[in-house]
């Protein structure tokens, strides 16, 4: 590789960490400010770097569209699928797939139980981050920012006598799921429905995605499924490191 390219790669992960002016480009490279300059120049024209109005150089769209193309051509539905059919069958339970789109929780997929009793959600229709399995794992492991905000435009709707309707409540709870590293849904949208439910982890550790299973709780009670968390955590676990996680 050459020292050209290799200095480009090393501003555009500096970059990526914060923004930085141009002495802190020429300290991290060692180079004549000369040097760092035109480098930035070639990357800003490029799109890969942008030069900001206090004169600092942060990444540029062009950069930040490249990869959001790459992650967008790893559908998460295709690399869940060799490990969710199987945890579908085992157990016979909706299981459901759901990931953050913009400032809504998703469904993206969804695996039909073989209980009689049938589940009303869809792919495509979004749920809320307060009462639901899957939302409150997602805001448990996103970006602490992007959870503070989130959360401060949150309406708390009360839907049943489980739903957690304070603030104070909803961050104790999301403390929890990062602590035990799985959550549940006691009933709070619907009071029939139950839940656990875990993240899927992306290469920098945090969770916009997460998987559940769902039940009615008049047909498998809540002990019977805890015992399962065990092989959903597993299982979370196994599709986050085929999307990118390196585990650690």
């Amino acid at each position: 590789m050459s020292q050209t390219v290799e200095r480009a790669i090393s501003i555009v992960e500096q970059l990526a960490r914060r923004p930085a002016t141009l002495t802190d480009v020429t300290t991290e490279l060692g180079v004549h400010k000369s040097t760092a300059l035109r480098l930035l120049q070639t990357l800003e024209r490029a799109g890969f770097a942008r030069h900001q109005e206090d004169g600092r150089y942060t990444i540029g769209v062009g950069l930040i569209s490249i990869a959001y193309a790459a992650v967008e051509s790893f559908d998460l539905r295709e690399i869940a699928r060799p490990h969710l059919t199987p945890l579908n069958r085992k157990y016979g339970h909706t299981i459901h797939l759901a990931s953050l789109v913009d400032d809504a929780i998703v469904y993206i997929d969804k695996y039909e139980g073989r209980s009689s009793v049938r589940m009303y959600s869809q792919v495509g229709k979004t749920v809320n981050f307060h009462s639901s399995g899957v939302g409150k794992v997602i805001l448990a492991n996103i970006d602490p920012a992007l959870r503070d905000s989130i959360i401060s435009r949150l309406t708390l709707t009360r839907f049943t006598p489980n739903t957690i309707t304070s603030e104070e409540g909803l961050r104790a709870e999301l403390e929890a799921i990062r602590e035990r590293g799985y959550g549940y849904d006691l009933g709070e949208f619907e009071d029939f429905v139950i839940c656990i439910a875990a993240p899927i982890r992306s290469a920098d550790g945090t969770a916009r995605s997460a998987i559940s299973i769902s039940v009615a709780k008049m047909m498998v009670p809540l002990d019977e499924l805890k015992q399962l968390i065990p092989d959903l955590v597993k299982t979370a676990a196994a599709i986050s490191r085929d999307y990118g996680w390196s585990g650690a």
